[in-house]
């Protein structure tokens, strides 16, 4: 239950993007109390995804605080919160399941039609923002904009998890490594004994490694064009690695070459369309699957021939891994406090808050799997 007094106005420190591109600068935000069916969460740790960098190198909407990928214990609760108390510990989730919408009870998609992916930098509810600086509206990110000590969410984009469950680790469920073992698993549903092909070796690739490599895959061909990467992979359980730079011929020309024909599976983690064609054409005709993961920002059509498909190839997207959030991410928070699934192996770096700018170059240089940022306790 709420406290007896009412939430009032926050003020706490925020890295602000003012511009596309622009360094991130720490100012004082105004963090208004939730509104109904919204809970407010003082943010404990959140880490920097390439959504984050690709946003604010190209999206228009500013001044904005990104982040999504956060961990945090719950500050007050708006009005006909039920599900949650001061106190508890969550995770955030950029798109939320209310559960009750024609999609949420259907068992057949994760797309929330009440609490879908957030594009306007607003709040789901009442269109509205959170944040103030200066007397000036700063725009949401994701429904959730973590790089600030507290933030305003939906209570249906969070999820409870246990009090004992280390919230620094756990945060990289809210996205990248959630999004990669849930595409092994739940689209692409891959089968043991299998061959497969993972273009973009980041954590969202390497997480499908993991996945894949769980789920009995023979052979898993990461390709990168970064050498530290395609190293680093062998870890995760890659079993080989191709520099497409290398190549003389296409790339898809040589996977098919080494996997007798093309690949079982085949799955894009770059956000590049024509990386998501060559993946289509790597894998193998009659069974073949291709599972999109990377979201574009330039040149987001995609161009393919129509034979690809009439030879039996499939091509997917996945948003979240095909994971509901509120219902599934207890299982997989489950799996890693009992070492079935790896998460802390994806932490390269761990920062203070005041190093947000030096984390975000990290991840632009590709120097960076996850570099997590601690908030001030």
């Amino acid at each position: 239950m709420a406290s007896s007094s009412a939430p009032q106005v926050i003020t706490c420190k925020g890295a602000v993007a003012w511009g596309a591109g622009e360094a991130l600068v720490m100012e004082e935000v105004e963090v208004s109390p939730p509104q109904p069916l919204e809970i407010r969460i003082k943010v404990v740790s959140t880490s920097i995804c390439c959504s984050d960098l690709a946003a604010w190198k190209h999206h228009t909407i500013f001044p904005r605080i990104f982040g999504h990928e956060a961990s945090g214990v719950v500050e007050s609760v708006g009005q006909g919160v039920t599900e949650f108390k001061e106190g508890d510990h969550v995770l955030t989730v950029f798109i939320g399941e209310c559960m009750s919408c024609k999609m949420c009870k259907s068992g057949k998609s994760t797309i929330c039609q009440v609490l879908g992916l957030e594009r306007k930098g607003l709040m789901h509810s009442d269109q509205k923002t959170r944040f103030m600086v200066k007397g000036k509206p700063v725009y949401h990110y994701c429904a959730v904009s973590s790089f600030s000590e507290y933030t305003v969410v939906h209570s249906g984009c969070a999820v409870k998890i246990s009090p004992h469950v280390p919230l620094e680790k756990v945060c990289l469920l809210s996205c990248g490594v959630a999004a990669g073992l849930g595409a092994a698993w739940n689209v692409a549903d891959i089968s043991k004994g299998s061959t497969v092909v993972i273009f973009g070796l980041g954590t969202v690739g390497l997480s499908v490694v993991q996945g894949a490599k769980l789920r009995g895959a023979s052979r898993i061909i990461g390709v990168d064009n970064n050498p530290r990467k395609c190293e680093n992979a062998k870890a995760f359980g890659i079993t080989e690695v191709v520099d497409p730079n290398s190549c003389k011929e296409p790339i898809a020309q040589v996977i098919k070459g080494i996997t007798d024909g093309g690949a079982d599976f085949c799955f894009e983690c770059v956000g590049d369309s024509d990386m998501l064609t060559n993946a289509l054409e790597s894998c193998c005709d009659g069974w073949g699957v291709t599972v999109a993961l990377g979201v574009p920002r330039v040149k987001p059509k995609i161009s393919a021939h129509y034979s690809l498909f009439l030879r039996g190839r499939t091509l997917k997207g996945s948003i979240f891994g095909g994971w509901k959030p509120k219902s599934d991410l207890p299982s997989l928070v489950e799996k890693y406090m009992n070492k079935e699934i790896q998460i802390d192996d994806y932490i390269t770096h761990n920062l203070p808050f005041d190093e947000i700018n030096k984390a975000f170059n990290l991840m632009a240089e590709g120097k960076c799997l996850r570099c997590v940022i601690h908030m001030p306790r």
